[in-house]
C-alpha cells in the first residue's frame, strides 16, 4: 500500500499519484519532446489509457518510488527512482519528466533535490544516478543544479528515435556527514 507521500516545496508539490492525475498527466505527457528524451516504456503517443495503466502499476508498488510532480492543483509530470538489488542494493536509478510549460522555471531541480535525499534517507541509500542521453542538455542542467556530478560518458549505450546515441553518467554521492 501507498504511503501517500507528500511534501510541499516552493514551486510545486511532490506525492502520491492519484487515479484521479490520469487527465492531467496524459494532457503534458503526449509531447514527442518529452518521449524524446525517455525511456521507450514511455509511450508515445501517450493517451488516456497510457496514463491510467501507469497509475494503476504505480499504485500497486511496493516500496512507493514514483511521484507526481504538482502544480497547482494538477499532476504535471512524474519522479522516481528504481531500487537495485544484490551488490548494487545502495544504488539506485532516478528519472523525472516535466510538462513543456513547466519548463525553465527551476521546479524540476527543486523536486529532484528533495527526492534524490529523499531515496536516500528512506532507503540507505550511497548513491543516486541518471543516464540522460547526450542530446538532453536541459537535463544535464537539471542535474547538476541538484548536486549531481558527472562521472563519465557512455558512448553508442542507446538507441533512441532511430539513432544510437551517447548517454551521459551523472551520480549524486552523499559525504559520510549528509547521511546522519
Amino acid at each position: 500500500m501507498n504511503s501517500d507521500m507528500r511534501k510541499t516545496l516552493s514551486l510545486s508539490i511532490v506525492r502520491s499519484l492519484r487515479v484521479s492525475d490520469a487527465e492531467s498527466l496524459a494532457k503534458y505527457a503526449d509531447n514527442r519532446k518529452i518521449w524524446r528524451n525517455l525511456r521507450d516504456g514511455f509511450p508515445h503517443s501517450y493517451m488516456l489509457q497510457d496514463a491510467r495503466d501507469f497509475i494503476a502499476k504505480v499504485r500497486s508498488m511496493e516500496p512507493e518510488t514514483i511521484f507526481a510532480i504538482e502544480i497547482e492543483g494538477e499532476a504535471v509530470g512524474s519522479i522516481g527512482f528504481s531500487l537495485h538489488s544484490d551488490v548494487e542494493r545502495v544504488s539506485a536509478e532516478i528519472g523525472y519528466w516535466l510538462g513543456e510549460p513547466f519548463w525553465n522555471q527551476g521546479i524540476m531541480s527543486e523536486v529532484l533535490t528533495f527526492v534524490t535525499v529523499y531515496a536516500i534517507g528512506r532507503h540507505g541509500l550511497t548513491r543516486v544516478y541518471a543516464v540522460p542521453f547526450e542530446w538532453n542538455i536541459a537535463s544535464h542542467k537539471v542535474l547538476e543544479y541538484a548536486g549531481y556530478q558527472l562521472e563519465g560518458r557512455m558512448r553508442r549505450s542507446a538507441l533512441k528515435d532511430g539513432e544510437v546515441i551517447d548517454q551521459l553518467l551523472y551520480a549524486y554521492v552523499p559525504e559520510e556527514t549528509d547521511q546522519t
